[in-house]
């Protein structure tokens, strides 16, 4: 299975010159907790997270009207394309403590966005399924 059965397309963005007080109007408006920061050819260069304004902005005492996204965000040490498999995608996580990925094209240019979220829902789904098959192949099911 890969990265593109289940990520996210539909991804807020942002540059990095943008105020965190942006940022935050931006993930408010929108009903999102991560905006992906893109240059300005739209390759990914860092994620930034409700939480990294509350804890890199608010909790610092920073200007969030002066401080820009740049300054706060989470570089992207690594991006996953559409056709990486998920068990490759889980391992660059956990390798680099990472609970979402970017995903791009050939071209580095952003497609969507993966979250450990997705990733495990997806598992669980599965093991449902698999579940469900035990179930109904196991002896004490079958009207012996």
């Amino acid at each position: 299975m890969s990265i593109g059965r289940i990520c996210t397309r539909t991804v807020d963005v942002a540059a990095p010159d943008e105020t965190t007080q942006t940022a935050a109007e931006r993930m408010k408006s929108r009903k999102v907790g991560t905006l992906v920061v893109v240059d300005n050819q739209q390759r990914p260069i860092g994620i930034v997270t409700d939480r990294d304004l509350a804890v890199c902005v608010v909790a610092q005492g920073l200007d969030p009207r002066t401080t820009e996204i740049e300054t706060v965000m989470s570089k992207v040490p690594e991006s996953v394309t559409e056709d990486t498999p998920i068990e490759s995608a889980l391992a660059i996580m956990r390798r680099g403590c990472h609970r979402r990925l970017p995903v791009v094209d050939d071209d580095d240019q952003l497609l969507g966005l993966v979250t450990l979220d997705d990733i495990l829902t997806l598992l669980s789904e599965e093991f449902q399924e698999i579940g469900q098959l035990l179930q109904k192949e196991s002896p004490g099911s079958v009207g012996l």
